[in-house]
């Protein structure tokens, strides 16, 4: 009976991604937070708005991708996927078919189709259909647990989040078992780790995302500023006297603008504020409870202290395209965002249209700024019957040279440390090459030390620090109450950064 009931929950999961292929209802693109990235879907609890469309030479006309339901039995997929680890490619001249999961409806869902296209043509053998993946990646993460849990064959290939793979692990091949392991030693090694669980390569970087302080050129000159705040002492400084000279003529006008709602957009600034702090991670690499310490707490209370003076009241409802909105209106001189809101921000609706530039977060007492890793990785089901053939669809998609064709036509962040450096993306994207330096002092959210609990985890700390920013609370309460929330959520002990 419960085989019977995973296999028809496996089977409205495929109809419901069918539906979104033929164009069913989805948005474009992705969302800023938890991941978001310039443009695709988001991390879980946030979504972000859609890249622009833009063409390229380089890859074929789209073809049509529409997805197929596999029909296979559920008893038959889990006797004959219990092997496929180690399963070579299918034999020589026989062509197979795997299924992808990728961006929901949009721009990034597009060059993905071209991006298949190419691939069949370079691969006869290998036919791909294109799934467009749901908006929503709370819906998205859904989804794909549903098949998970059927053991279901019907999808091979799945695009996931960063703070997945811990969680789906169990689900996922080891890609080190597909040379991956040389891949990915261009790849910068935060994003590596994150995707490794217990050793086991379970997610490709494919493209990424990171935190970073947007500032106004053209003000910061204004006031005698040579070059943008190095620690957070020094952005606070000079956001209120900006802000002082500027409410002469506009009351409006503020110094900082950021995501300070209880959600997952809340977990990523706050991280960014301990950790460049040094009061740690929340939780360990080797699972231990670190957020009970004076930098985290010292570090709140800060961010507290910023509501009313040069961040708005309203901040504490702040999502990412609340702080855009305040932001390319003209009214504030700093602001913490995601990539995605450079390139709108040289729109022509733009107020800061040509006045403002990024670059990596303030520093507190570790002496380093930290951006919060964002981005989305691909990984292969475990249950797939062509798990070569699916591994192999995912590492050419993530190799160096489409990566580079996603950054220069969709403006998505490659993850591949040598195109920062490379003169075709810079042209394509001017402030991509600034962008290496953040993601080579990235933090990872602590999802894969914390799986499969991480967004229990989240909302624990997010709900704390929001108690912080809305004087419920103070730093030093909150880290320990998180402390002892989390030790009875995850049963681990407690550590020192």
């Amino acid at each position: 009976m419960k085989r019977k009931v995973y296999l028809f929950a496996s089977l409205l999961v495929v109809a419901t991604l069918v539906l979104a292929a033929c164009g069913g209802s989805g948005g474009g693109g992705s969302q800023p937070a938890a991941e978001a990235t310039a443009t695709t879907a988001a991390p879980a609890a946030t979504d972000t708005p859609a890249a622009t469309t833009a063409t390229t030479e380089t890859v074929a006309a789209t073809t049509e991708t529409t997805a197929t339901t596999a029909t296979t039995d559920t008893n038959t997929t889990t006797e004959t996927t219990a092997t496929t680890t180690t399963q070579g490619a299918a034999p020589s001249g026989e062509k197979v078919t795997i299924n992808w999961i990728g961006a929901a409806a949009g721009a990034e869902a597009e060059f993905d189709k071209k991006e298949v296209a190419q691939f069949m043509q370079e691969n006869p053998n290998i036919s791909v259909n294109f799934i467009e993946g749901p908006t929503s990646a709370t819906d998205r993460y859904g989804l794909y647990l549903q098949n998970f849990q059927a053991k279901s064959a019907a999808v091979d290939v799945y695009q996931i989040d960063v703070i997945w793979p811990g969680d789906l692990a169990e689900h996922l091949l080891d890609l080190n078992q597909y040379g991956a392991q040389d891949v990915v030693k261009e790849d910068f090694p935060a994003i590596v780790t994150n995707n490794t669980v217990d050793g086991k390569l379970v997610g490709l970087p494919w493209f990424t995302d990171g935190g970073l302080l947007y500032y106004r050129t053209d003000l910061l000159t204004k006031y005698g500023y040579t070059a943008p705040p190095k620690t957070w002492a020094e952005m606070a400084e000079m956001a209120k006297k900006i802000q002082d000279g500027e409410r002469a003529t506009n009351q409006d006008f503020w110094g900082f603008v950021w995501q300070g709602l209880a959600y997952e957009g809340l977990t990523c600034d706050a991280l960014e504020w301990i950790y460049s702090s040094g009061g740690g991670t929340i939780i360990s690499p080797d699972k231990k409870i670190t957020i009970n310490n004076d930098k985290a707490a010292a570090a709140l209370d800060a961010a507290a202290a910023w509501i009313g003076t040069i961040s708005p009241p309203g901040v504490t409802g702040f999502k990412e395209e609340e702080s855009r909105a305040v932001w390319q209106g003209g009214n504030a001189a700093f602001m913490r965002n995601w990539p995605y809101a450079y390139s709108l921000g040289q729109g022509a609706d733009s107020k800061v249209k040509g006045n403002f530039d990024v670059t990596t977060l303030p520093a507190g007492d570790s002496g380093h700024g930290a951006a919060t890793l964002g981005g989305w990785q691909l990984a292969v089901s475990k249950y797939s019957a062509h798990p070569a053939e699916a591994a192999k669809f995912a590492l050419w998609l993530a190799s160096t040279e489409q990566q580079k064709q996603r950054a220069i036509n969709i403006s998505l962040l490659p993850t591949k440390v040598s195109l920062y450096d490379d003169p075709d993306i810079a042209k394509a994207s001017p402030f991509m090459p600034k962008l290496k330096d953040v993601f080579t002092s990235a933090v990872a959210r602590p999802s894969t030390a914390s799986a499969p609990k991480y967004n229990e985890v989240s909302t624990i700390f997010f709900q704390a620090v929001s108690d912080v920013l809305t004087k419920k609370s103070n730093g030093t309460d909150a880290v320990a109450n998180m402390e002892l929330d989390l030790q009875d959520k995850l049963k681990y002990e407690s550590g020192t950064p």
